[in-house]
């Protein structure tokens, strides 16, 4: 349904319009309303349900996406908005913001489902403990080499850190692997890892060399889609070069105190329950009876 072509061809019909008051009546909408005719929009752009007007801002040299975001919710406190405008953002800010909160979940998902395969891997609840106990040098290291270069923790720089997750806790499972291995043939926890460690350390070092080593051109990338690639490299190349140093010292004595632990643990659940109370059996002795 719409109004025939004879009332929308001037804005004089408006006139002719009647709305009935609270009486009854039919009263002329001109009676308490005017019309002007002034320059407007063609179109009102809409964000769901409100009427939205989108502001668009570039980065300056050297500016990251974080600190443009920081700097633009500060302003927008320091103006006081009505409470009736809701600024939010779109884009890549938007994308920035939503990667900021799932970053926390999506590194303990990683670490949930390594943790299943590992204790499944080796059927025990300590050792895949020992094996993950790498991974905080490692992102310590992979911060550090960002922090170093002025890069930001980009969606990119977050991808390299989960992939550390898998390349840097093979030089645990390298050692305890073959530490569980010498333990099954009789030889003591001190015994087992320290040989695991002098026959472990030259396939360690060339594996962990081989991916620094990959990763080095990616961190120090030119031209053309390198600001993409570097914030991986440089993740990866930090988070190796600080767990490589770190966790051919503590992955031993992490191993000893757990299997400690764990030792611990089956001593308390095989001991022999004892009873506090003695119930004598007294025996009757007959002889014969005089009467």
């Amino acid at each position: 349904m719409e109004v025939d072509s004879a009332f929308r061809d001037s804005t004089d019909a408006i006139q002719g319009l009647y709305v009935r008051s609270a009486a009854g009546n039919q009263v002329p909408l001109s009676a308490f309303t005017h019309y002007e005719t002034k320059n407007t929009a063609l179109a009102v752009n809409h964000q769901g349900q409100f009427p939205a007007v989108t502001i668009s801002f570039n980065l300056g040299e050297g500016v990251a996406l974080g600190e443009a975001v920081t700097d633009i919710e500060s302003a927008v406190l320091r103006m006081g908005l009505p409470a009736d405008i809701h600024p939010t953002f779109q884009g890549n800010a938007q994308a920035f913001q939503s990667s900021l909160s799932s970053q926390p979940w999506l590194i303990l998902a990683a670490l949930i489902a390594v943790y299943i395969v590992l204790g499944i891997l080796y059927e025990s609840y300590i050792h895949p403990v020992t094996i993950l106990s790498t991974l905080p040098s490692a992102g310590v290291g992979a911060l550090l080499m960002l922090l170093a270069f002025h890069t930001e923790l980009s969606v990119i720089a977050l991808i390299g850190i989960i992939l550390l997750i898998g390349i840097v806790k093979k030089n645990a499972i390298m050692m305890i692997d073959f530490a569980v291995e010498a333990e099954r043939t009789g030889k003591t926890p001190e015994e087992s890892i320290y040989q695991a460690c002098l026959l472990r350390f030259r396939p360690i070092m060339m594996t962990t060399m081989a991916a620094l080593f990959g990763g080095l051109p990616l961190a120090l990338a030119t031209g053309t889609g390198a600001e993409l690639r570097r914030p991986l490299g440089i993740s990866i190349v930090g988070g190796l070069m600080v767990s490589q140093a770190l966790t051919l010292y503590t992955t031993p004595v992490i191993y000893l105190y757990m299997d400690r632990v764990q030792q611990r643990f089956r001593r308390r659940k095989h001991a022999p329950a004892i009873s506090g109370e003695v119930s004598p059996t007294a025996g009757s002795l007959e002889g014969p009876s005089l009467t």
